[in-house]
C-alpha cells in the first residue's frame, strides 16, 4: 500500500476514487468498480461504491483488520495493543473485555483514554506538518519504500538526485537498458527504484519470468534480482519458485 499516495479518508475507507476515470479502487488489490455500474455479489445486487465496499469486507475480512495486520514500518502498534483495538472495534463492553484479558475494568478504561490521547498528538501533528511543508516544498524527498530494510541516509535523496542517477547509469528507459551498477548504496536504491516499476503490484511471479524481464535489462540479472529481495523491493517463496512487489 502506497501511504504517501493515499488520503487519511482513503486508509479509512480502504478504497479511493479516481474521478477522471469514475470507478473505485480497492487499496489491497486495485481491483475497479465503475460508478454506476450494478455488480452481483452473492445474489445482491450493488452499485459501484456499494461493491467495493462488499469486496473489502467479504475478500480482505474489511478495512480495519487490513490496516492493523498491516506489516510495513508505519504500523508501530504492539500485540497488545492490537488486541485491545480489536476488542473495542467489536463493540465489546469494557466490563467484557476487562474479563477476557484477565484485567481489571479500571485498566480498560485507562488504555482506552491512552488511545484518544494518541489520536490528538497524530491529529495536531499532521496539522503542524502540512502548514510546515505542504506548498512550500523546495526539494521534493522521495517517499521510502514499504519494504525498505536497514532504513538509513542512503534512502534519502530529493526526485532530482533520483533522476540525475537513473539518467547517468541508463542507456535507454524505452525499454529499459541499465549500462552499469553502481557501488555506492544510494545509487543502487535510486536504479532499483526504477526497475521495480517493470513490475505490477499484486502479480504474482515465475521465476522465469522475473528472469527474462530483467535480462532485458541487465546481463548480471543474479544480482539485480537478489537487490530487489535484499532492499525489500521484492519478496519471494522460500523455494525461489514464486516473486512479488513489495506495496
Amino acid at each position: 500500500m502506497d501511504f504517501q499516495s493515499l488520503t487519511v479518508t482513503e486508509l479509512k475507507q480502504g478504497y479511493q476514487y479516481r474521478s477522471q476515470e469514475a470507478v473505485y479502487v480497492c487499496n489491497y488489490c486495485q481491483q475497479t468498480f465503475e460508478t454506476g455500474r450494478v455488480y452481483q455479489f452473492a445474489e445482491e445486487m450493488f452499485l459501484g461504491k456499494q461493491a467495493v465496499e462488499w469486496h473489502i469486507s467479504e475478500e480482505h475480512g474489511g478495512n480495519f483488520l487490513q490496516l492493523l495486520s498491516n506489516e510495513s514500518k508505519y504500523n508501530t502498534l504492539t500485540d497488545k495493543q492490537k488486541q485491545l483495538l480489536s476488542a473495542f472495534q467489536s463493540g465489546k463492553k469494557d466490563a467484557q473485555i476487562a474479563e477476557e484479558m484477565n484485567v481489571s475494568h479500571s485498566t480498560i478504561r485507562h488504555q482506552k483514554f491512552s488511545f484518544r490521547e494518541k489520536a490528538k498528538q497524530a491529529k495536531l501533528y499532521l496539522a503542524i506538518y502540512e502548514n510546515a511543508f505542504l506548498g512550500h516544498l523546495q526539494e521534493e524527498i522521495i517517499p521510502i519504500h514499504n519494504g525498505a530494510t536497514m532504513v538509513d541516509e542512503r534512502y534519502f535523496m530529493t526526485i532530482e538526485e533520483r533522476e540525475q542517477i537513473i539518467n547517468e547509469n541508463f542507456e535507454s528507459l524505452h525499454p529499459l537498458k541499465l549500462k552499469r551498477l553502481p557501488k555506492k548504496e544510494k545509487k543502487k536504491i535510486a536504479i532499483l527504484s526504477r526497475i521495480i516499476k517493470e513490475f505490477v503490484t499484486g502479480r504474482t511471479y515465475g521465476e522465469n519470468e522475473i528472469k527474462e524481464i530483467l535480462v532485458g535489462i541487465y546481463d548480471d540479472y543474479v544480482t539485480i534480482r537478489r537487490y530487489l529481495i535484499d532492499y525489500g523491493y521484492m519478496n519471494r517463496t522460500p523455494d525461489g519458485k514464486a516473486y512479488w512487489v513489495n506495496d
